[in-house]
C-alpha cells in the first residue's frame, strides 16, 4: 500500500441521483471523496450501480441516463486545482477536462483502438492534437510513455496494429493514452477483468507506480475484493444503487460492519486460501429502479429485522473514517 495521501480533495461527488429510461432511479445518496494521490476502490456486484456511477463523473452516461440531483466536483479550488463543477458541464468543458484533468481505462482495451492505425499513431494523434506538440517530439514523447507502461521494446510496439497485441499490452497501450496528457483523476473500471492472473498482478503494479510518479488518484472499479486489498487506500461498497459501507481499506475488510460486506468476504475468501469451498449470497440485488421501503439488502440478509424495512436508512457513521447503512451499526453517542 502507499504512503497517506495529501489531504487536497481531487474528487467530491455530494448525494448523487442518477436514473435510466423511465425515470427509474438506479444510482441514490451517493456521497464520497479521492484526496490527491489517494486510491479508491468502489466495488459490488454487477448491476449495483459501479459503472453508471463513474460514466457520471466522466459525463458519459447513456442516452437513457440523467442526472436528477447532487454535484460532482472536480478540483479543490487551490491555484493548481482549480474546482470544476461537473454536473451540467457542457461538452466544450467536457472536451477540456477528459483526458487533461482525468481519464478513464475500461475493460476492453480493443475496442477504444482503431484497428486500421498503428498503436504508436493513435497515441502520437493525442499529444499532437490535444496536447499541441510537434510530429518529432510526439513520437519522442510515445515512445517514452510506452516504456513507461512496461512495453520494453517501445520502437517494436510502436509499429504495431492492434490485433497483434496481446489483451495485456493493449491495457498498457490504453493506459499510456490516458496519461498522455498527465490527469489528475483516473478512473480504472473494471481494468484487469478480462486478463489471466499473471498480468492482472503487472497491470495493477503498473497503476500503483504511476500514483507515485504521475501523483495521480486513482477510482478503481471492479468486482474483486482481492484487487482492492492490494491496490487502494479506501474502499466504498455498492448495493442496489448505494453506497452501504465505506472507510480504509484494511479496516473494512479486517472488521466489516455492513452484512452485505460481510457477505461479500465470505464469497472473496481473502487471505484463507485453504478454503476447499466458498459462501454464497442467496438471493438476487434488486433491478435497477426498483422500489424498496427500507434497506435494499434485507431481502437477502441473514439479519434481517422488520426495522431494516420501515423506511429509509442513512449512511450512519461507525467511527471518524467508516460509515455503514445498517440499522444494526453501534453509532457512537
Amino acid at each position: 500500500m502507499s504512503s497517506p495521501p495529501e489531504h487536497t480533495s481531487m474528487l467530491t461527488v455530494e448525494d448523487l441521483q442518477v436514473s435510466v429510461g423511465d425515470h427509474l432511479v438506479a444510482v441514490r445518496d451517493v456521497t464520497f471523496s479521492i484526496a490527491r494521490g489517494e486510491s479508491v476502490g468502489l466495488v459490488g456486484e454487477s448491476g449495483s450501480g459501479k459503472t453508471l456511477t463513474c460514466r457520471a463523473v466522466l459525463g458519459l452516461l447513456p442516452e437513457t441516463g440523467q442526472i436528477d440531483r447532487g454535484s460532482i466536483l472536480l478540483g479543490s479550488g487551490d491555484a493548481d486545482l482549480p474546482a470544476v463543477e461537473l454536473t451540467g458541464a457542457r461538452r466544450s468543458t467536457w472536451n477540456q477536462l477528459r483526458g487533461t484533468r482525468i481519464a478513464a481505462v475500461f475493460q476492453d482495451p480493443a475496442s477504444y483502438l482503431n484497428p486500421s492505425l498503428t498503436v504508436g499513431h493513435q497515441v502520437d494523434e493525442v499529444l499532437r492534437i490535444r496536447g499541441g506538440l510537434a510530429r518529432r517530439v510526439a513520437r519522442e514523447r510515445t515512445l517514452e510513455l510506452l516504456h513507461e507502461v512496461g512495453l520494453h521494446d517501445a520502437e517494436l510496439v510502436y509499429h504495431r496494429y492492434p490485433f497483434e497485441l496481446s489483451g495485456g499490452m493493449l491495457q498498457r497501450v490504453i493506459i499510456a493514452i490516458a496519461i498522455s496528457l498527465n490527469p489528475e483523476l483516473l478512473i480504472a473500471d473494471e481494468a484487469t477483468t478480462a486478463l489471466d492472473t499473471v498480468v492482472q498482478a503487472e497491470i495493477l503494479e503498473l497503476l500503483r507506480r504511476l500514483r507515485r510518479t504521475h501523483q495521480l488518484s486513482l477510482l478503481l472499479v471492479t468486482h474483486d475484493l482481492a484487487v482492492v486489498a492490494e491496490t487502494c487506500d479506501r474502499i466504498l461498497v455498492m448495493y442496489g444503487g448505494e453506497i452501504v459501507e465505506s472507510g480504509p481499506t484494511e479496516q473494512v475488510l479486517g472488521d466489516p460492519q455492513h452484512p452485505y460486506t460481510q457477505a461479500l468476504m465470505g464469497v472473496a475468501s481473502i487471505g484463507d486460501w485453504s478454503r476447499r469451498t466458498l459462501d454464497t449470497i442467496p438471493g438476487q440485488p434488486p433491478a435497477a429502479g426498483e422500489e424498496m421501503p427500507g434497506c435494499r439488502f434485507a431481502p437477502r440478509c441473514r439479519y434481517a429485522a422488520p426495522e431494516c424495512v420501515a423506511g429509509p436508512i442513512p449512511l450512519l457513521t461507525v467511527d471518524r473514517d467508516r460509515s455503514s447503512r445498517c440499522v444494526r451499526v453501534a453509532v457512537p453517542a
